[in-house]
């Protein structure tokens, strides 16, 4: 391409952008439309349905490492001053 058929193909581009619908101009500005996440639909990062989800998928991760992991017959489970489980082996 050639320096005038870039400018004119640049020029084409931004009008399309502009003009196209693809960024609307409102009351906000120009190239900023309002957000459309909702409180509350499931894949939003407050609503109940997302937490529940995302705590249940790390709680089944974490089981599925840990329940892998086989202790030898003489190791005791103890738990220290915070209520963590571990287990002491001699």
């Amino acid at each position: 391409m050639t320096g005038p058929t870039r400018l004119i193909a640049l020029a084409g581009g931004i009008a399309i952008m502009l003009f196209g619908g693809e960024f609307p101009i409102g009351e906000t500005g120009a190239f900023v439309s309002e957000a459309q996440a909702r409180v509350g639909r499931p894949l939003t990062p407050v609503s109940y349905a997302g937490v529940a989800r995302r705590t249940t998928r790390r709680t089944v991760a974490a089981g599925a490492a840990v329940g892998a992991t086989v202790y030898a017959p003489g190791c005791v489970q103890a738990a220290d001053a915070y209520g963590r489980i571990y287990y002491r082996c001699p």
